[in-house]
């Protein structure tokens, strides 16, 4: 909105998609198939958001 540090969303996109990304792997090693399918979920979604704002909605 105020288009400032634009660059921080992506980034944080990113970042948020690799901690899910680590989380549902322990959570399937561990057996814990739930909380595993909740992280891969979340991980889409900020790789949607990443994706988005790195590419045709960059501003």
């Amino acid at each position: 909105m105020l288009n400032v540090a634009t660059i921080l969303v992506p980034t944080a996109a990113t970042g948020v998609f690799l901690l899910m990304t680590g989380a549902a792997i322990t959570h399937a090693r561990r057996g814990e198939t739930p909380n595993a399918i909740i992280n891969i979920v979340l991980g889409i979604l900020a790789a949607g958001v990443a994706i988005a704002r790195f590419g045709p909605y960059s501003f």
